[in-house]
């Protein structure tokens, strides 16, 4: 009996939006000495966390709380907003899911930039969206340019990171606010800020809740290095959170990690050590590619985006760390292709890293 797919399943591929770095061991037989290609915290987490989560343990019988209550209570808190203005869930790439599909019908239209963070284009065609997207400017996703292809396509959403991924690069909270004003009635504006605590410049325009045509994502996976754990959260309108709360998976989280989200949201000091060894991982990886010649974006986040010239010296320098057990990615599409994105990691990660670049560009060139 042929299984009863439903059509949208029939007609996508059988892919995912990412390679992890567990498959291309299991492939190789190797481990990788330095992995620095998941934009995952190389830093650890708070020591209040793993206090918290070791305590969590010897309660895990128990379903977390459906309503992740303190931990949305801490976090409005924390960003001056009512806690029904707070919606957890398990990561943004699950809240991205809910969103395509809490707002879209399929055969409606989303917008976003050529070469963005792939999962919501996984999910916008998982839910029989389509899908429009526009060129980066200048390595930067382009506000107006975004703007435009939504009232061109009466697109239902648009998509935009802050920082980006993978590029690294920003635009101010002035710009942001201008495309917030822009939109067109009927759209809502998907800002993703899950690397926002690494912008060493204010970067984030105020928040507003009043504001029902823009989500912010923000997560625990990055400068809160708990990617592991999966803790995402959107502030949105209270409408908004309405509707997440209409079809989230309600035990989504679990004890552990709320436990341990919560405890470290409490540990500022850890976060800015955090955001101190991430700016001079920036720093020692832009000087070191500069050695060589290499251009590195200014970046926001905690990777730098590094030019190889074009699409084949960067696939080939990608596999190349990757036989070398350095695990690494680039960006998938041209022309953001001709970088390899270099994670910041601890300092023998760094050191690995340097020691095996330096002797794959020498094959290379």
């Amino acid at each position: 009996m042929p299984i009863p797919f439903s059509n949208i399943v029939k007609n996508l591929p059988a892919s995912t939006p990412f390679v992890g770095p567990e498959t291309l061991q299991r492939q190789s037989g190797k481990t990788f000495l330095a992995r620095i290609g998941a934009n995952e915290s190389a830093f650890g987490i708070s020591p209040l966390a793993i206090e918290a989560m070791q305590r969590a343990i010897a309660e895990s019988n128990y379903y977390g709380d459906p309503e992740s209550y303190e931990l949305r209570e801490a976090l409005a808190e924390k960003h001056s907003v009512d806690i029904d203005e707070i919606c957890v869930d398990a990561g943004i790439d699950s809240l991205l899911g809910l969103t395509v599909r809490m707002l879209l019908e399929p055969g409606q239209t989303v917008v976003t930039s050529h070469g963005a963070y792939p999962t919501l284009n996984y999910h916008v065609a998982g839910f029989g969206a389509e899908l429009v997207t526009v060129p980066y400017t200048d390595c930067h996703e382009d506000p107006d340019t975004l703007i435009e292809a939504t009232v061109a396509h009466n697109a239902r959403l648009v998509y935009l990171a802050n920082p980006d991924n993978p590029m690294g690069t920003w635009h101010s909270a002035a710009k942001i606010s201008e495309m917030i004003e822009q939109l067109p009635t009927g759209c809502v504006l998907v800002l993703d800020e899950a690397y926002i605590e690494f912008a060493e410049q204010p970067i984030a325009p105020p928040i507003d809740t009043s504001n029902a045509q823009v989500i912010r994502y923000r997560t625990f996976s990055k400068a809160y290095g708990m990617a592991g754990q999966r803790v995402g959260y959107v502030i949105a309108n209270k409408e908004l959170i309405t509707g997440f709360n209409k079809i989230r998976n309600h035990f989504g989280i679990n004890r552990i990690a709320q436990q341990g989200a919560l405890a470290s949201l409490q540990d500022q000091k850890f976060i800015a050590d955090v955001r101190t060894a991430v700016s001079q991982a920036r720093t020692k990886v832009t000087a070191f590619v500069n050695g060589h010649q290499l251009n590195a974006l200014p970046s926001s986040t905690n990777f730098v985006a590094v030019d190889l010239g074009s699409t084949q010296k960067a696939k080939a320098m990608i596999a190349e760390l990757n036989k070398r057990r350095v695990f690494m990615r680039m960006p998938g599409v041209e022309p953001l292709s001709r970088y390899i994105r270099v994670g910041l990691g601890t300092p023998k990660e760094h050191e690995v890293f340097t020691t095996e670049f330096d002797a794959a560009i020498k094959l290379l060139t």
